[in-house]
């Protein structure tokens, strides 16, 4: 139980350290606009503007993970 808590604390801590907006609801809203837009293949400005020119540079990725993580960064940050 002590380690469960620990690990669930861990992470909620570290996903607040790296996106501190996380926990605003304004944020979530942004978050499911992206995601809405995103499937009807309009892209949001925010959005747009999140994007390291790196990203741009290597190429379209196929990797979910890198796609959530620049969401992420345009809502929560």
């Amino acid at each position: 139980m002590k380690t469960l808590f620990l690990l669930l604390s861990g992470l909620v801590l570290g996903l607040w350290t790296s996106w501190p907006g996380i926990v605003i609801p304004n944020n979530w809203k942004c978050f499911k606009d992206i995601i809405e837009k995103s499937s009807k293949e309009q892209i949001s400005f925010k959005a747009a503007l999140a994007v390291s020119p790196n990203y741009i540079l290597k190429g379209n990725r196929k990797n979910n993970n890198s796609k959530i993580r620049v969401v992420f960064d345009a809502c929560f940050r």
